[in-house]
């Protein structure tokens, strides 16, 4: 690649980062969507193709809206049919359905969840999201009613997209910091 090819496909990734932060060059598919939760900041390989750049952060979006609405139209839109979860908790089932329910049973704890993307980093298949979660806890959390104390923890996941959709995905929650602001762990 010479050095301006190489200037003009660094140039064209800033201004897709740019517009898709900004919001103005959604791809159509998500036209008809609620909208989707937007980067902080947005990192994308330049050598991606932008087709396959921006299915990979349309499939990103997507999920992290999921977590920030609970709106479970996102989660199917986002995860492939075969989809897995290659850091599964205990007790939580393999496949879209996972997250589907670990969404209800946090939400049924704090029902105000709400997740920013903080980053989000594509680079060949992958996309990393550093998540920050916030909200009150005001439900119930495996028999504890939350009495509105201040709900504030982050998390990291790594998805393969495949396809425009999310085949694979790895994360890690601070679940501990979680437990300890609703009450069940001391700090």
């Amino acid at each position: 690649m010479s050095t301006l090819s190489a200037f003009q496909a660094r140039v064209a990734a800033i201004a897709l980062a740019a517009s898709l932060s900004a919001g103005i060059a959604a791809p159509a598919a998500a036209a008809t969507e609620p909208t989707l939760v937007k980067p902080q900041t947005l990192i994308v390989d330049p050598s991606l193709p932008k087709a396959q750049a921006d299915a990979q952060i349309l499939a990103a979006r997507r999920y992290d809206s999921f977590w920030n609405t609970g709106d479970e139209s996102l989660a199917r839109a986002a995860l492939a049919p075969n989809f897995t979860d290659r850091t599964l908790p205990p007790g939580r089932v393999q496949g879209v359905e996972g997250p589907l329910a670990a969404s209800k049973f946090v939400r049924g704890a704090v029902p105000d969840m709400q997740a920013d993307i903080e980053q989000m980093i594509v680079s060949g298949d992958r996309v990393v999201t550093h998540l920050h979660f916030h909200g009150h806890f005001t439900g119930q959390f495996k028999g504890i009613q939350g009495k509105g104390q201040t709900i504030d923890f982050i998390a990291t996941d790594i998805y393969r997209v495949a396809d425009g959709q999310i085949a694979e995905n790895w994360h890690l929650e601070d679940n501990l910091t979680f437990l300890q602001q609703i009450g069940v762990v001391s700090k």
